[in-house]
């Protein structure tokens, strides 16, 4: 799903420090890819294996994550001085805990994950242990989460809690993943049609296929361990080594899924759970349909944004409806088509960089101005707000590995090519914007070389009856796009106890420490006391993003609100 294309949500900081990156250097901000279905995804290097059911209720799993466990606790971190390629605060400290690859055989090959903290600031009477976080993704990084305790909208949470990120197993430094040549990931520019031809498609099937290829090549027999019930229980083995005997986690956009996952196989190791922008844990809905629906849901925020530009076409000049705004980016496309903007920027980029408007209304007024300046013959703002940046090459290759290998191994996927069209081209009639972007990004998982796995059932019972946690908080926007608000719905049903704030006609991905003051509210007291607002509750939507007087480049112009994720974009 995009599903995740699920990006990492984080409150203001981040969107400051993404917007900082937008406005002073060439960085798209859009999600990975990759394409190609058709033959049968479970043949292949690693072997012809039926899909498997989750071994959640596994003894042999069961014992390894106990063990493993034991050892982290036994050990701890050792925490010293972080890499300066963290770039964090001088006071957070870094460190790695060690986990197993396989958690059937737990005494066998480890893995090294990343760890960063800063303590809380608070006095020690007040402190509460440690706050961990996880962006999301499958393929985001939390490290950055100590630098959130220095942010007027985390500081209640950062006087109690030790903030805590890490990166999850095969993400940066966590032994990383990587499925291709990061510099042929982000090679530019490319077209990528709203509507492709078979011809384009059969060209889509051929990358897949590639990708799919390229995963098993370079990470062996180990690609199978990369799902969201080990990154749970790499969660356990972490809080045991931070020395918790319950955890206290925050989990934005996918990881709210692996949070809802450990909760339902470790329900008695839980304290507290904030769940922000919610996956619908619906194992039916695990990955395909779950892509199928946020698709649709794309198209409902890329309206929202060609209104909301239609309403400032005195400041813009775009059009004065939602359908002259969209004549006016679909005449920026078919330029871009025939001559790349600056040689780097084509169609592919164009909508990797749009797609984020559906993320983040914060990113409204910067794409409105990158556009307009483009079609009056200004093609640098587009360049900086959309152009690839080989710097970030490695991270967004690594990024997408971790994305396809762990949305393919968790789930059966059709392996059908003619089902995965007939679906899409049907959903494409309704909501063209993002749908055959998002095909591209999951079709590697028809053909994938590994075992796909069936998803746990998210909940009490789930885990082999290990009961239910105690009451988690549950955050969501109505409009949301990446994480459509049905899915917190389903978990807040299948949480007894738990508690869903939802953000009125608003669509931005990520709620915490915005500016939503409301919301804001809910998540503080529950984090400094336990304390849930009720089984639903809800909050007035943000303020309509305001226009401004634009010059580029400036990181002046970031505005509050999201993302902490990067982005990835589509290999070409």
């Amino acid at each position: 799903m995009r599903a995740v294309r699920l990006y990492g949500v984080l409150g203001p900081l981040s969107l400051a420090l993404a917007m900082t990156a937008l406005l002073a250097a060439p960085a798209p901000a859009a999600p990975a890819h990759a394409a190609s279905p058709a033959a049968d995804p479970a043949a292949g290097p690693l072997g012809d294996e039926a899909a498997t059911a989750p071994s959640a209720g596994s003894t042999a799993e069961d014992r390894g994550v106990a063990l493993a466990a034991r050892r982290a606790a036994a050990r701890g971190i050792d925490f010293g001085r972080c890499p300066a390629v963290e770039e964090l605060p001088g006071a957070a400290r870094c460190g790695t805990v060690k986990v197993p690859l396989d958690y059937a055989h737990p005494r066998s090959a480890q893995l090294s994950l990343t760890v960063s903290r800063i303590r809380a600031t608070g006095p020690r009477a007040r402190r509460q242990g440690a706050l961990v976080y996880n962006p999301g993704g499958p393929g985001a990084s939390g490290m950055a989460f100590p630098t959130y305790a220095g942010v007027a909208g985390f500081h209640a949470a950062a006087e109690a809690y030790d903030f805590v990120g890490y990166a999850p197993r095969g993400v940066d430094r966590s032994e990383p993943l990587s499925c291709q040549d990061p510099a042929a990931f982000a090679k530019a520019p490319a077209d990528f049609p709203v509507h492709p031809s078979a011809a384009f498609k059969r060209k889509m099937i051929k990358r897949a296929r590639a990708y799919a290829r390229g995963c098993a090549r370079r990470a062996g027999r180990a690609l199978r361990h990369y799902t969201t019930l080990n990154n749970a229980r790499d969660l356990d083995v972490l809080r045991a080594a931070l020395g918790e005997k319950r955890l206290t986690f925050v989990g934005a956009s996918y990881g709210t899924y692996y949070g809802a996952v450990y909760a339902t196989l470790f329900p008695a190791h839980v304290r507290r759970m904030v769940f922000d922008s919610v996956v619908d844990p619906d194992p039916r809905q695990i990955w395909y349909r779950s892509n199928l629906r946020q698709s649709l849901a794309f198209e409902r925020r890329w309206r929202d944004w060609r209104r909301w530009v239609a309403r400032h076409d005195a400041v813009y000049h775009l059009g004065d409806t939602a359908a002259e705004v969209f004549a006016s980016y679909e005449k920026a496309r078919r330029r871009l088509a025939r001559h790349p903007a600056g040689g780097k920027v084509g169609t592919a980029q164009l909508h990797d960089a749009y797609l984020q408007t559906g993320y983040n209304d914060a990113f409204w007024d910067v794409s409105a101005h990158a556009l307009a300046a483009y079609l009056r013959g200004d093609t640098g703002p587009l360049v900086t707000l959309a152009a690839p940046d080989p710097t970030r090459a490695v991270a967004e290759e690594n990024g997408n590995a971790v994305y396809t290998a762990v949305q393919c191994n968790d789930a059966p996927w059709p392996r059908s090519w003619a089902r995965w069209n007939g679906d899409n081209t049907a959903l494409a009639r309704r909501a063209p914007f993002e749908t055959w972007d998002n095909v591209a990004m999951n079709l590697p998982c028809a053909y994938w070389p590994a075992p796909h796995r069936r998803p746990l059932r998210v909940g009490p019972g789930g885990g082999a009856g290990r009961g239910a946690p105690p009451p988690v908080l549950l955050l969501a926007a109505e409009r949301d796009a990446a994480t459509p608000y049905a899915g917190a719905k389903e978990l807040w049903r299948r949480l007894p106890g738990s508690s869903l704030v939802t953000e009125r006609k608003a669509g931005t991905h990520g709620l915490w420490g915005g500016p939503n003051d409301c919301v804001n509210a809910y998540v503080d007291t529950y984090l400094l006391t336990g304390r849930t607002p009720g089984r639903s509750v809800s909050c007035a939507p943000r303020p309509a993003p305001e226009p401004t007087a634009w010059s580029l480049p400036g990181p002046a112009q970031a505005s509050p609100a999201t993302s902490s994720d990067t982005g990835l974009r589509r290999p070409v």
